[in-house]
């Protein structure tokens, strides 16, 4: 029976064929083996058609599974299940004195999915959260498991991979040893004159935030380890109470500010485990480039912004350190990440992304899986020099292209 489902933000409907929720690893794999086509949803914080099976396809939900976190504090690893979010992972870690290197804006978010897609915190040496991960366990075409270690060959393919390999049930972390941090926001940084390098170096974790309808950046958030030096910053103001990020938005969703030291995962994440950071009314984009090109980029986005600003509610700068994954929107490249929180209004805000992406082209910008971006599929595959290595990793574990859709189609293509 054709069952409907929409993402978190509401702008994608999928319509399956079936919507599949299992509650037991082998009835996954009876599922998995008994369709023609598979896709997962994870949390639903994509805001494409990446997940979208289409009408005669499996939507697969793996939330019902049992959850895992197991931790290993001798070895530092965790070994968690895919449909667990990092809110989870990370209060079960810290219990045993461990953490995670980095986190994302959002602590919402499933594991698998996360790292599925690219997803990544700030901080110029912290690479995206894929980076943590030493090994996948995938439930393939047929229904069997496949694990692939760091190390194997294929590894570097089957953790960023789009969904398109199989049904990742779970994954092993590398941890290190808990620590804590401490937040501080500063306002009125200029994009004039802006030392793009020290600035982002100033703290373990540093984003810019600005709506574009100035130039320059309304809000710097840095988020500083205790364990390290604690840095001046002499190129804007502290604030002297709680923001948020998005300007006239209430701050007590955010995560404690004003420099009071916390355990890393409540700090870490822009907003709290608890709360829930807005109703869904937005739409997201994100693009990754060369760090090397940062301020060049940034000053593109200014000669636009009289175009961005009025359907932006807010714009995030953040630094990514490359990574290895073939499908990484970092991959080979230290990177800076821009992303655009939207109005909730597709037809108002494609025209904008274009315009954004056509400002950013020269610069040869990646884009977020999960997020809305209109570049051309031929030109996504060709700023990713190892996808021959991931098509053919996809014709090997999966030959018949279960879990491909059209959105995974277009990355696969030649």
């Amino acid at each position: 029976m054709m069952q409907t489902v929409t993402n978190w933000a509401r702008n994608i409907t999928y319509t399956a064929e079936e919507f599949g929720r299992p509650d037991t690893l082998d009835a996954l794999r009876a599922l998995v083996a008994g369709s023609a086509r598979v896709r997962v949803l994870g949390s639903g914080h994509s805001f494409n058609r990446i997940a979208d099976p289409g009408d005669d396809g499996l939507l697969l939900s793996i939330a019902g599974l049992p959850p895992v976190v197991d931790v290993d504090p001798t070895a530092r690893t965790v070994r968690v299940s895919g449909g667990v979010r990092y809110a989870e992972l990370a209060r079960a870690v810290d219990a045993h004195g461990l953490a995670l290197p980095t986190m994302a804006s959002l602590p919402h978010i499933s594991v698998a999915g996360s790292v599925a897609t690219g997803t990544h915190g700030s901080g110029v040496g912290n690479r995206p959260l894929a980076a943590a991960v030493r090994e996948v366990e995938l439930v393939t075409a047929d229904g069997s498991t496949v694990t692939v270690a760091r190390g194997d060959a294929r590894f570097d393919g089957a953790v960023t991979s789009l969904g398109a390999l199989g049904v990742v049930t779970a994954l092993t972390l590398d941890l290190e040893p808990s620590y804590r941090v401490e937040q501080h926001v500063f306002t009125g940084l200029p994009l004039a004159g802006l030392d793009f390098g020290a600035v982002m170096a100033a703290a373990y974790s540093v984003s810019l935030f600005t709506d574009w309808r100035e130039p320059g950046f309304g809000q710097v958030w840095l988020k500083r380890r205790t364990d390290r030096p604690l840095a001046d910053f002499p190129w804007a103001t502290p604030a002297t109470r709680a923001l948020h990020p998005v300007p006239g938005m209430p701050a007590g969703n955010c995560t404690e500010q004003l420099g009071v030291p916390g355990p890393w995962h409540e700090r870490l994440p822009h907003f709290r485990a608890e709360f829930t950071p807005s109703s869904g009314d937005e739409l997201q984009s994100e693009y990754l480039l060369p760090r090397s090109a940062a301020l060049d980029a940034l000053h593109a986005l200014d000669s636009v912004r009289e175009a961005v600003s009025p359907v932006l509610r807010i714009c995030e700068v953040r630094t990514v350190a490359a990574d290895e994954q073939w499908l990484s929107p970092a991959h080979g490249r230290d990177s800076v990440a821009l992303h655009f929180t939207w109005i909730e209004d597709t037809q108002a805000v494609l025209p904008v992304v274009r315009r954004v992406e056509e400002a950013l082209d020269a610069f040869a910008p990646r884009p977020h899986w999960g997020k809305v971006f209109t570049v051309p599929p031929k030109v996504v595959r060709g700023r990713y020099p190892r996808l021959p290595d991931f098509r053919a990793l996809a014709q090997q574990l999966d030959p018949r292209g279960k879990f491909t859709n059209a959105f995974v189609q277009d990355v696969l293509d030649d």
